[in-house]
């Protein structure tokens, strides 16, 4: 086993961590506390061709692969998850029409999100009663003379209102997951509309919206893949999209457990700094022991997609692992912080509440659990 990253990975990461200490970290507690979506970062972002990490160049990509895509993850993490979960579905986005679009449809809409022309990308797949079971969509296309209409809804969409465009799934056929397809949906099409925006408990700089589709019509060629086959690309997509919220999880673990090291060393009771204490000590000795589990169950999943191997249950793995895990390391966080973690002085409470979510999106803890189930029952 080799370790040691390569020179486009070691470049990616150290580009990613330069930009995230200098233009996301000193505005994350201020965007969170205003609610605010971080335009200029993901701009920034954009600039830097971390937009469309795993994309191909000729396509506006950076091709650096997925694992640089996952190391930058956790370096914009670490700074701000809310300003990192926008990356990341920007990626997935991306990616998806990479590998699934026509030709016409990458060349529209790749370079567009990759070079930050179009804010954000959108992955709209839940719906209020198919979010676990996408089978039970509800949410329809109908091919009407030469064009395709949406109607229906859509919920908890990660950048729905900021997206120059966006990925929808709908139901073209008969019931359950063979009668889905998906389509590329541009912001500001007539019959869409953002119905509410969500205030969320954390990731309060990310834009989470419910989405109304009233008789949208769409030229045929929206239509991305084949038609009835959308459960499949939905799936290899959320595959893919849970090594980006590993990532987004050991991110911000990372700057829980730095700032639960340091808090320990300056923070002094009963004559001593608290980090000379047993109880300290084993809460910093598990946080790291798990923090660097998690980051090696992510790049191993990172690394067997890049290498073009199965991946489905290492990513789930890595998911459950990360996210349960992080939740974990920035609790501890909190309580080494005392009465002060529990305030907004301190990253501490903020970080509780961004991590909390990643047990839940891109499939719930059950989720994974059942994914990696049925890998080793096979």
């Amino acid at each position: 086993m080799d370790f040691q990253l390569n020179e486009s990975q070691r470049l990616i990461q150290s580009s990613a961590r330069d930009f995230a200490l200098r233009e996301i970290a000193p505005h994350a507690a201020e965007i969170d506390r205003a609610s605010q979506f971080p335009f200029k970062q993901v701009k920034g972002l954009a600039d830097l061709g971390l937009m469309g990490v795993n994309v191909p160049e000729q396509l506006g990509g950076s091709a650096a692969g997925v694992v640089a895509y996952s190391l930058a993850m956790q370096e914009v993490a670490r700074a701000c998850a809310s300003t990192a979960v926008t990356m990341s579905v920007t990626n997935m986005v991306a990616e998806v029409v990479t590998h699934f679009g026509s030709d016409a449809q990458k060349a529209r809409y790749v370079p567009k999100i990759c070079s930050g022309e179009y804010v954000a990308g959108a992955f709209a797949l839940s719906e209020i009663s198919a979010g676990s079971d996408p089978g039970g969509m509800q949410t329809r296309a109908k091919r009407v003379g030469d064009r395709w209409v949406l109607n229906g809804a859509k919920q908890w969409i990660t950048s729905g209102d900021q997206a120059g465009v966006m990925i929808v799934w709908a139901r073209t056929g008969l019931e359950g997951t063979r009668g889905i397809s998906c389509f590329l949906v541009e912001k500001n099409t007539p019959g869409l509309s953002v119905v509410r925006k969500e205030d969320k408990l954390g990731l309060c700089a990310s834009s989470t919206v419910s989405l109304s589709f009233e008789e949208c019509a769409l030229p045929l060629d929206a239509l991305m893949g084949e038609e009835g086959a959308g459960f499949k690309v939905a799936m290899m997509a959320l595959d893919g999209g849970r090594i980006g919220i590993a990532s987004q999880a050991v991110g911000i673990a990372s700057a829980a457990h730095d700032e639960s090291i340091a808090y320990a060393k300056e923070r002094k009771q009963f004559g001593h700094a608290i980090a000379d204490f047993q109880a300290i000590q084993w809460m910093l000795a598990d946080s790291r022991t798990e923090l660097d589990t998690a980051r090696l169950l992510t790049l191993r999943a990172a690394w067997l997609k890049e290498q073009g191997h199965a991946f489905s249950s290492q990513a789930a793995m890595a998911k459950l692992y990360a996210s349960e895990a992080a939740y974990r390391i920035c609790d501890h966080n909190l309580q080494i912080h005392g009465g002060a973690g529990y305030v907004k002085d301190f990253a501490a409470e903020r970080h509780v509440r961004d991590v909390r979510v990643t047990r839940i999106y891109e499939g719930t803890s059950e989720i994974q659990r059942t994914v990696i189930a049925r890998h080793v029952l096979r």
